[in-house]
């Protein structure tokens, strides 16, 4: 199950381990049983602190539990954990053996704190880069606050329940049995729905922050760029996020940053988040801004307001909020998403396992994502607005070469249908205005990004694409508001640009400050 450099490895992180901990197994006949009995026995092996027992009474079958030796367990895994979540067993054998999670003493305090019952299910993929965070997450806070438990579902190999229960995308979180979230989070995000209170202090703790010299919008690597920079200047910095990392969070594998031959985009997250905090700048993560007021003159101070009703004021404010998937915009879209509309293939493919699914784009993106769903599924249609893929032309020949797969070019996508989730689409075919309808049960959309920008309309100038508009040095057309990355008009919308262009955009703020005269108030 486990090569010995693996093994080895995990040697290392077991020492970690302060108090006995058991692993405890819910089996049944199933061909996984075996393999997570070949696993637990090969963890169990490389301490003496791990113990097992296979008399496990958990209702999901097979599974098994960490616990504290004498205790009934908080976490359990019902599938094998391996691929993208074996990080998540590695973290909850530590954490349940004592060894101390890496968060803000005022975060683990508000976990300890949280009174109740909370019973969490997680619904993942394992081929699922987003899943793994939500997984830590809660399993951490089962981990320390016995009011919660979790329990980490692989709707693929629980394939019946998932269905009877709708989820057709990952992560899919249930607390008590009702559903909770889809899609990605983190500790602050679960924290700020389970404990309201939360929200109305960090109201009052953000609208209390003194001004800032420099405020930035967005922590993807032109945010955290900016944040650096203008944290070296010596600069007031405070950085606003929804989520730490942005787009990166998205991706899989990383090829072509500069110096570092391959990573994955959430390892690249991390390590910008890591880089940020090394100095001191105030992290208001997550928080969601709903509007930018400009300074009135050179100098004044911007208002930048929260969706919780916190406002902040800063002498200089960069804009990186990035971009995010582009919908179809037809009806039903919004209305099945999650219900059958995903937009990504690698977290949610394995859910459509021998079901229809059709991709719409015919970019480099939507043929690949075809390429890889038709691994799962029973039927794949692509559908492509123009009259020509455009994607490259050695995945156009791939594609083509499959069993299970149709183009349909010229094709637009008029409607998404179903009842409580998708059960077709509707399109029109654009050379003869003929409408024809496709049974199917997934939709991916792969049309490319938009840049999330709703929030600066009558701020700053926009292009009808909604890219903010930007000189050579970062400038947008407002006093002392200035823009990188994704979200303006800087064409290759690369990491490696988006790094460079948030360096810029600080060091022209930098001058900008030094330039103007501060409010005397």
């Amino acid at each position: 199950m486990l090569d010995d450099n693996i093994k080895a490895q995990l040697q290392v992180y077991m020492k970690r381990i302060v108090q006995p901990i058991e692993l405890v197994a819910s089996l049944d006949e199933s061909s996984v049983s075996p393999e997570i009995r070949e696993l637990i026995h090969e963890i169990a092996v490389l301490s003496d602190k791990v113990g097992i027992r296979e008399d496990g009474q958990f209702e999901r079958r097979p599974s098994f539990g960490v616990a504290r030796v004498g205790e009934a367990p908080q976490i359990h895994f019902a599938g094998l954990p391996m691929g993208q979540e074996f990080t998540s067993l590695i973290l909850a054998l530590l954490h349940t053996g004592g060894h101390p999670p890496k968060v803000e003493p005022e975060t683990f305090m508000q976990i300890c704190m949280l009174k109740g019952e909370f019973r969490f299910e997680t619904f993942v993929s394992l081929s699922c880069h987003n899943c793994p965070d939500v997984v830590q997450a809660i399993n951490m806070m089962a981990a320390v606050n016995p009011a919660i438990s979790h329990v980490m579902i692989d709707g693929t190999l629980f394939r019946d329940e998932a269905e009877r229960r709708h989820v057709l995308a990952v992560p899919n979180v249930f607390l008590n049995g009702q559903p909770f979230s889809q899609g990605r989070m983190d500790i602050a995000d679960i924290l700020a729905k389970i404990d309201p209170e939360a929200s109305l202090r960090d109201v009052e703790a953000i609208s209390a922050k003194e001004p800032f010299g420099m405020l930035v919008i967005g922590a993807g690597p032109a945010g955290s760029t900016a944040a650096i920079y203008a944290a070296r200047k010596g600069i007031r910095t405070g950085i606003i996020a929804e989520r730490f990392g942005g787009q990166v969070l998205d991706t899989l594998t990383i090829e072509n940053f500069i110096s570092i031959k391959k990573t994955e985009g959430r390892q690249l997250a991390t390590a910008l988040e890591g880089h940020v905090r090394r100095y001191d700048v105030d992290v208001m993560s997550p928080q969601k801004v709903t509007c930018l007021i400009p300074p009135p003159q050179p100098g004044a101070f911007a208002e930048v307001q929260l969706e919780n009703g916190a406002v902040l004021k800063a002498r200089s404010v960069v804009l990186a909020t990035g971009a995010h998937w582009r919908e179809m915009n037809v009806p039903g879209e919004r209305e099945f998403l999650a219900k059958g509309v995903a937009y990504c293939p690698h977290c949610d493919g394995p859910l459509f396992k021998g079901k229809r699914v059709a991709v719409i784009g015919g970019g480099n993106s939507g043929v690949e994502a075809a390429i890889d769903l038709a691994g799962v599924a029973s039927y794949v249609t692509l559908l492509e607005f123009s009259s020509e893929l455009r994607a490259d032309r050695v995945l156009q020949n791939k594609l083509a070469s499959l069993p299970n797969a149709i183009v349909i070019k010229g094709a637009q996508t008029v409607e998404v249908t179903g009842t409580d989730k998708v059960d077709g689409l509707v399109y029109q075919d654009r050379a003869s205005g003929e409408m024809h309808r496709i049974d199917l049960e997934g939709i991916f959309v792969q049309i490319g990004l938009s840049p999330k920008t709703d929030f600066l309309k009558g701020a700053v100038d926009v292009t009808k694409n909604g890219e903010i508009a930007i000189d050579t040095r970062g400038q947008t057309s407002a006093h002392g508001v200035f823009a990188a990355g994704d979200c303006t008009t800087v064409p290759y919308k690369q990491i490696v640009v988006a790094i460079g262009e948030g360096a810029k955009a600080s060091l022209s703020a930098f001058d900008y400050l030094i330039r103007t005269t501060a409010p005397a108030d």
